[in-house]
């Protein structure tokens, strides 16, 4: 599971610079798609280790508020694309 949050959680630090260089929309869009994907399985993955792991409940609770706050922003950010597009 810490591997795989690992591999979910880079892939958002990847995706964004990504996004900011696209060259296109369609690019863009896709790669906020991405983003707000492994965002959501980041979080999910945060979730399993703190139930199985039993570490500090507080710094779990940070970590998901932030990660949530990030979703959310990159969520409504994606949606906003979308309208624009149709």
């Amino acid at each position: 599971i810490k591997k795989q949050f690992s591999k979910c959680s880079s892939s958002i630090a990847a995706n964004y610079p990504s996004a900011c260089r696209a060259r296109f929309d369609k690019e863009f869009y896709s790669r906020k798609c991405i983003f707000v994907e492994e965002a959501d399985e980041t979080l999910f993955r945060l979730e399993v280790i703190e139930k199985t792991q039993g570490h500090n409940p507080v710094n779990f609770i940070k970590l998901s508020r932030a990660g949530e706050e990030i979703l959310s922003i990159m969520a409504r950010s994606r949606k906003t694309l979308l309208i624009a597009y149709l």
